[in-house]
C-alpha cells in the first residue's frame, strides 16, 4: 500500500531555539509546544536534554504536557547523550530518542577524527542502545548530502536494522540543489534494501535559501518525514519553515500529489505570532504565508483584480492560515461579555479572573485610544501572558513621572507596589526611559544590564498602541519582557517589570 501521508517533525524548540535571540525559558517552551500540538504537528523535538539541566527540565515539561504527538529529545550518539534524552521524554505519552552521527568524509576526519569502519559500528552500537531505552528511536546522518552516497546506504542500512524505526538525511549545510537532492533521496530509497522498514526523513536548511524546496523535492522522492520550524528559523539563515512546505503541498496538490497530513492549517498565522511574542523577534513583512503583506494588496491593478476576483492575486485564502480579512472593532462603551467573546474568537481561552483583569486594561486603553482592533487585543493579552510570579513576589507600577529636555538632564520618579507595599526612588539619566530604568533598578536593589530595548506600533495612527520588547540579564541569564501603552514611557516600564518579575523569580 502506498504511503501518502507526510509526517510534520517540527524542531522549532530545538533547532530553532538555538539560534542567536530565540531562546526561551521552561514555561514559554511547553506554550509554544501546545500550541504547536494545536496546529497538528507529528512530533515535536522538545530540545537537546543533554546540553544543560535547564534544557532537560524543558523537555521534560514538555513531555508532561502534551499528549496528542510524539516528544523527542536531540542526543549525540553517545551514552550518556541517549540516557539523559530517553530519561527526559519519559513520560511522554508518545517518547522518540533522537540520536544523530555525522557521516560525510569531512565530518569524519575534521571534527570526529574517526574512520568509516568506527562511524558504522557507533550506529550500530548507539542505536541499539537507544533502542532498549527508547521504543521509537531515530538516527540522523549529519551532512548526509554530502557524504558518498555508497557509504550512506551502508549507515541508513545498519541503522535501521540496528533499530530505527526513522531514519533522516539532513543537507546540514544547505548545500544541495533541489534537482540533485531528488535524486540523492530518491538513490537511497532504491538502492537500501531494508528502507521499507523505517520512514525516511529530510532536514534542510536554508543556507543559500533552498531549504522549502529540497524539502518538496525530497518528498517528491518517497521522503515521508519532514523536520521543520515556525518561520523557518533555526541556525545560521534557518531551516525549511513549516508554513511553506504545507501549503506547498496544499495550494499545488496537482504537482505533488494528494498527500495527506495532520496539520490544520488555519492554526498557522497564531503559531508564527506566538512564536514572535515568546521571542520578540518580528515576522518580516514579506515573510510568505504569514508576514503581514503576504494579503495585503497596494497597486491598484492588483486591487481591482483582487476585488473582481480574489484569484488573480491570491493562490490561497487568507482564511486558510489563521488570518482575518476584517476586525472587529471595540470601544470604550463595549462591554465584557462582548469583550471576552473576542478574546475567544481570537483563540484565547481564559479563566474568569483572567478576563476581568485584562478587561480593566482594555477600558483604560479604550479612554485614550478611539478603536481597538484586533492586534491591540492580542498584544493586551500577550503582554501579561506567561509570566507566572505568584502574587506577593511581584512588582507592579503605581505611578511614575518624569522630566526631559534638550537642556537638562532627564529625571524620573518611580512608585512601584509588591505585597501591599509601595517603595519609591528617584534618578537620573540621559534620558526619560534610562531614568526611569535607573529608579526600577535601585527600588529592586537588584542589578541588571539592558542587553535589548525595541518598541514597536502595534496599530497605525496617532494613538497606535505601543509594544515595548526589553531583555535584561543579570549573572544567572536573560529575561525577556514585552509591555503596551499608548504612552511609550509607561509601556517601557511595564515591559521592564515583566522582565524583571521574571528574573526575581528564576
Amino acid at each position: 500500500m502506498k504511503d501518502n501521508r507526510i509526517r510534520f517533525f517540527d524542531t522549532t524548540l530545538r533547532d530553532g531555539e538555538q539560534a542567536p535571540g530565540y531562546s526561551m525559558s521552561h514555561d514559554e517552551k511547553t506554550r509554544m509546544a501546545l500550541q504547536l500540538e494545536s496546529l497538528g504537528v507529528d512530533v515535536i523535538e522538545a530540545g537537546f536534554a543533554v546540553a544543560s539541566p535547564g534544557d532537560f527540565e524543558s523537555v521534560r515539561q514538555i513531555a508532561r504536557a502534551v499528549k496528542g504527538c510524539t516528544v523527542a529529545s536531540l542526543a549525540r550518539a553517545l551514552e550518556k547523550d541517549i540516557d539523559a534524552a530517553a530519561e527526559a521524554v519519559r513520560e511522554a505519552a508518545h517518547p522518540r530518542v533522537h540520536t544523530f552521527l555525522a557521516t560525510s568524509d569531512l565530518h569524519l576526519k575534521s571534527k570526529l577524527h574517526m574512520s568509516r569502519r568506527d562511524a558504522l559500528d557507533r550506529v550500530k552500537r548507539m542505536v541499539a542502545y537507544a533502542r532498549r531505552k527508547c521504543a521509537d528511536v531515530e538516527f540522523s546522518a549529519e551532512d548526509a548530502s554530502r557524504t558518498d552516497v555508497d557509504f550512506l546506504c551502508r549507515v541508513v542500512e545498519t541503522a535501521i536494522a540496528a533499530g530505527a524505526s526513522v531514519v533522516n538525511l539532513p543537507d546540514t549545510v544547505g548545500y544541495a540543489a533541489p534537482e540533485e537532492f531528488h535524486d540523492f533521496i530518491r538513490s537511497v530509497m532504491t538502492r537500501v534494501p531494508n528502507m521499507d522498514k523505517a520512514i525516511l526523513s529530510v532536514h534542510c536548511h536554508d543556507d543559500l535559501g533552498l531549504a522549502v524546496a529540497n524539502t518538496l523535492a525530497g518528498i517528491r522522492a518517497g521522503a515521508r518525514q519532514v523536520e521543520c520550524t515556525i518561520g523557518g528559523i533555526g541556525e545560521r539563515a534557518g531551516n525549511a519553515a513549516l508554513e511553506e512546505i504545507v501549503m506547498g503541498l496544499r495550494t499545488r496538490h496537482d504537482h505533488y500529489g494528494d498527500m495527506e497530513y495532520g496539520i490544520h492549517t488555519e492554526e498557522i498565522a497564531r503559531s508564527a505570532q506566538l512564536l514572535s511574542r515568546i521571542t520578540g523577534v518580528k515576522i518580516a513583512p514579506n515573510k510568505a504565508i504569514v508576514g503581514a503583506n503576504a494579503f495585503a494588496h497596494e497597486s491598484g491593478i492588483h486591487q481591482h483584480g483582487v476585488m473582481a476576483d480574489a484569484r488573480t492575486y491570491e493562490i490561497m485564502t487568507p482564511e486558510s492560515v489563521g488570518v482575518k480579512k476584517t476586525e472587529l472593532v471595540l470601544g470604550k462603551h463595549s462591554g465584557q461579555h462582548a469583550f471576552a467573546e473576542r478574546l475567544k474568537t481570537l483563540g484565547y481561552e481564559l479563566e474568569a479572573e483572567q478576563v476581568a483583569d485584562l478587561f480593566a486594561d482594555f477600558k483604560s486603553l479604550a479612554d485614550r485610544k478611539k478603536t481597538i482592533l484586533d492586534r491591540d487585543l492580542v498584544a493586551l493579552v500577550e503582554a501579561k501572558a506567561g509570566t507566572h510570579v505568584r502574587p506577593e513576589r511581584e512588582w507592579r507600577l503605581d505611578t511614575f513621572v518624569v522630566n526631559s529636555g534638550n537642556h537638562m538632564s532627564a529625571t524620573a520618579q518611580v512608585t512601584l507596589e509588591r505585597n501591599g507595599k509601595k517603595r519609591q526612588e528617584a534618578a537620573l539619566g540621559s534620558g526619560p526611559i534610562y531614568a526611569a530604568f535607573r529608579a526600577v533598578e535601585m527600588i529592586i536593589r537588584h542589578k541588571f544590564t539592558l542587553e535589548d530595548y525595541r518598541i514597536e506600533a502595534v496599530t497605525e495612527r496617532r494613538d497606535a498602541l505601543g509594544e515595548v520588547f526589553v531583555k535584561i540579564s543579570d549573572k544567572r541569564g536573560s529575561y525577556r519582557g514585552r509591555g503596551v501603552s499608548t504612552d511609550i514611557i509607561k509601556g517601557s516600564i511595564l515591559a521592564l517589570l515583566n522582565a524583571v518579575n521574571r528574573m526575581l523569580n528564576a
